[in-house]
Order: C-alpha cells, then sequence, then structure tokens
C-alpha cells in the first residue's frame, strides 16, 4: 500500500483538495493507497513514514527529504493531470 501525504500551509483547504485529487489520481491507475493531508508544520516531522509526498512548488523548500522519499511540488494543486504526471514518473509508471 503506498502511503501518500498531501501538505500546505494550514492544513487545512489546501491539502484536503490536493488528497480528493490525489485519491482520485491513484484510483484511476488502480494503485491501493493511504492518503493524509496536514500542514507543512507538522508533515516536516513525519515525512519518514510516508513513500510520497504533495506540497504547492513553493513549499517544497521546507522539507528535507531523505533520498528513498519523493517530495511532488505542484505549480497547479487543481490539476489531476499534473498530479497524475508526476506520481507516474514518481512511480516508474510513464
Amino acid at each position: 500500500m503506498l502511503k501518500v501525504l498531501a501538505a500546505c500551509g494550514a492544513g487545512m483547504g489546501s491539502s484536503q483538495i490536493i488528497k480528493m485529487k490525489i485519491k482520485k489520481v491513484l484510483d484511476k491507475l488502480k494503485i491501493e493507497s493511504s492518503i493524509d493531508h496536514m500542514s507543512v508544520g507538522q508533515a516536516k516531522s513525519m515525512v519518514n513514514n510516508y513513500d510520497i509526498i504533495f506540497v504547492a512548488e513553493g513549499l517544497k523548500n521546507n522539507f528535507n527529504v531523505s533520498d528513498d522519499k519523493k517530495l511532488i511540488g505542484l505549480k497547479n494543486l487543481l490539476s489531476e493531470e499534473e498530479i497524475e504526471e508526476k506520481l507516474k514518473v514518481s512511480l516508474n509508471l510513464a
């Protein structure tokens, strides 16, 4: 099971929207997953608990991610196409 985290500044609105979009894409790709959302502040201390972390492109520099983690920055938080494209690259499906 793929463990995914969606993080935004406050952990409320944007990360919840990203979470819903990620779920839609993962369901389409038939990838079993567990998806959480939280603020960047909370997420920074929990990166090792997740396989992939999605954030707005401008928030990527808040994370110190180990080599086996995948940090995906999104330019358009509402774009399922961008999420799918970057997810496929991250998972070597493209």
